[in-house]
C-alpha cells in the first residue's frame, strides 16, 4: 500500500502497544492534521494521552465496536483477524505494518522465518553484514519497529526482518532474499488448523520473483515442501555444512568451540548466516569471526551460572516439545532436572516423554496446566524400574527451591518448559527472568 493512498483515508491503529505507537509516530510525520483512531482492549487508564482533536480513542472492552466506521484498519500482529471478521464492513481493508513496510521500502529485504530459530539467524545475519560495515538494520520481532526507518531509507540499506506467521499472514509481497528454517505445530489457538499456519508461513517465498533467493531447511518437510512453490532460486541448508565450515575455522581461532551457540538446531541457523554472508561477498574469514563472537539471546539455552555447584540453563522461548527435545540433546547427559509445562495450545507431547525416559533426568518440575498433560504421556510408557522425583508447583520461586534441593553438584538444571507461559508468566521473558531471579538468590 503505497503512503499516498493513505492520505485523506479514515484510519484505525488497532492494537496500541509498541508497533501501533511506531505507527501513529509514523503517520503523524506523513499526514500531522489527519484524524486517526486508536484502539484497544487495554483501559483507557493504561495510556497517558494528552488531549488531541486528531485522535479517536476506542479503548477497554468495547474497542471493536466502531471497527466499522474506517476505511482502512493497520492491524497489530498478535490481533487474529478472526477476532474482528463479525466488525469488519464490506469494502473495508485490513492491513498491517510489515505490509505497509513492504510495499514502500527501497532497500534489500531478508526476511526470516520458522516456528523455532528466527531470532538467533536474523541477529546472527545482522552480525555478519554489520561486523563487515554493510548498512544494515534489524527488524521485525526482535529488532525496532519498522515504520520510523522509513523517513531515511535508501535504496543501498539491508533490513534483515525476522518475520512471524501473524506478520506474514495478509502479506501480498515477499521479501527479495527469504529464509524458511522450520515448522512445527504452534500457535493453534491463533489459527483454526495447522494448514491454515502453514499457508501463513508460505507467503514468505509465495510472492517471489525468479531474480530472488530462498533459503530453507532441506531436513524440514514443510521447508522443503515451500520450496517447490516458490519461482525464486533455492539454496538448501543443513546442520553438516555449518559443521564443515566451523571445523575448518576451528584452528584458525585456537579454542575448542569456534562457535558460543550450542545445540544441532544451532547449526541449521548458523549455516543460513554462512550462506547470507557469501552471497554478500563477505570473505569467509571474517564470516567466522561473526559467529565466534556471537554470544546466545536471552532465554535461548542461555546459561545463567553456576551456583552450589549446579549449573543453571534458562531456555525460556522453548514453547513447544521439539524445542526441549533439542535443548535436552545440546546439553547431554548432565541434565539432572527439568522444568516443564505451561499454557495449553493442545500440542503433542508424546516424543517429548519418550525422550526424557531416555535421558539422565531425575527431578521432573511441573508448570500447570499442560505438566499434569506431560506427566501423564511419561507414567503411561515409562518402565516400572524408572522413577522421577516429580513435582506440581504454581510459582517460580517453589520450582527454583525444589531444583537446589534435588539437583546434584556438578550437574545441570534447565527451564524448558516446551509450552508457552502465558498464564502464570506475562510471557517468556518473564518466566525466564524469575527464573534467573530466584537462583540469584541462593548465591550466598
Amino acid at each position: 500500500m503505497n503512503l499516498d493512498y493513505l492520505k485523506d483515508k479514515n484510519i484505525l491503529i488497532l492494537g496500541f502497544a509498541r508497533e501501533g505507537i511506531d505507527t501513529l509516530r509514523f503517520l503523524r510525520k506523513f499526514f500531522p492534521y489527519q484524524i486517526f483512531g486508536l484502539a484497544d482492549q487495554k483501559e483507557l487508564s493504561s495510556f497517558k494521552f494528552a488531549k488531541n482533536r486528531y485522535l479517536k480513542l476506542h479503548f477497554g472492552k468495547d474497542y471493536l465496536k466502531k471497527i466499522g466506521d474506517y476505511d482502512i484498519i493497520i492491524k497489530s500482529p498478535g490481533i487474529p483477524l478472526k477476532t474482528i471478521k463479525t466488525f469488519l464492513k464490506k469494502g473495508q481493508i485490513v492491513t498491517s505494518q510489515t505490509e505497509i513496510f513492504f510495499d514502500n521500502c527501497p532497500g534489500e529485504i531478508i526476511g526470516v522465518t520458522g516456528t523455532k530459530g528466527k531470532s538467533t539467524t536474523s541477529s546472527l545475519i545482522y552480525r555478519v553484514l554489520k561486523n563487515n560495515k554493510l548498512p544494515v538494520y534489524l527488524i521485525g520481532n526482535i529488532g525496532k519497529p519498522v515504520l520510523s526507518l522509513l523517513f531515511k531509507a535508501k535504496p543501498s540499506d539491508i533490513y534483515v526482518y525476522e518475520l512471524s506467521s501473524h506478520q506474514l499472514v495478509s502479506l501480498k509481497k515477499s521479501p527479495q532474499i527469504a529464509v524458511f528454517l522450520n515448522l512445527y505445530p504452534e500457535h493453534l489457538d491463533y489459527y483454526k488448523s495447522f494448514s491454515e499456519y502453514f499457508k501463513a508461513k508460505q507467503n514468505i517465498c509465495r510472492y517471489q520473483k525468479k531474480i530472488d533467493l530462498f533459503f530453507f531447511n532441506s531436513d524440514n518437510a514443510y521447508a522443503l515442501k515451500a520450496s517447490k512453490m516458490t519461482q525464486a532460486k533455492t539454496i538448501a541448508l543443513n546442520s553438516e555444512m555449518a559443521k564443515e565450515f566451523l571445523e575448518k575455522w576451528r584452528a584458525e581461532f585456537s579454542q575448542d568451540r569456534p562457535s558460543r551457540l550450542l545445540g544441532e538446531f544451532n547449526l541449521l541457523n548458523i549455516s543460513a548466516a554462512i550462506e547470507i554472508g557469501r552471497i554478500f561477498k563477505i570473505p569467509e574469514k571474517k564470516i567466522a569471526q561473526a559467529i565466534k563472537s556471537f554470544k546466545p539471546l536471552p532465554h535461548r539455552l542461555e546459561f545463567v551460572g553456576q551456583y552450589q555447584k549446579i549449573r543453571f540453563y534458562n531456555d525460556s522461548l522453548a514453547t513447544i516439545p521439539q524445542a526441549t527435545i533439542g535443548a535436552l540433546n545440546a546439553l547431554g547427559n548432565d541434565v539432572e532436572t527439568i522444568f516443564l509445562g505451561g499454557f495449553d495450545r493442545s500440542l503433542n507431547f508424546e516424543e517429548l516423554a519418550k525422550r526424557i525416559i531416555k535421558s539422565n533426568l531425575k527431578t521432573l518440575i511441573f508448570f500447570p496446566s499442560t505438566g499434569k498433560r506431560i506427566w501423564k504421556e511419561i507414567i503411561e510408557i515409562k518402565p516400572k524400574n524408572r522413577f522421577f522425583n516429580h513435582f506440581f508447583i504454581d510459582n517460580m520461586q517453589e520450582g527454583v527451591n525444589i531444583a537446589f534441593k534435588y539437583t546434584n553438584q556438578d550437574k545441570i538444571c534447565l527451564l524448558s518448559c516446551a509450552s508457552p507461559s502465558f498464564g502464570l508468566f506475562m510471557n517468556y521473558q518473564d518466566r525466564g527472568d524469575q527464573f534467573k531471579k530466584y537462583i540469584e538468590k541462593w548465591k550466598n
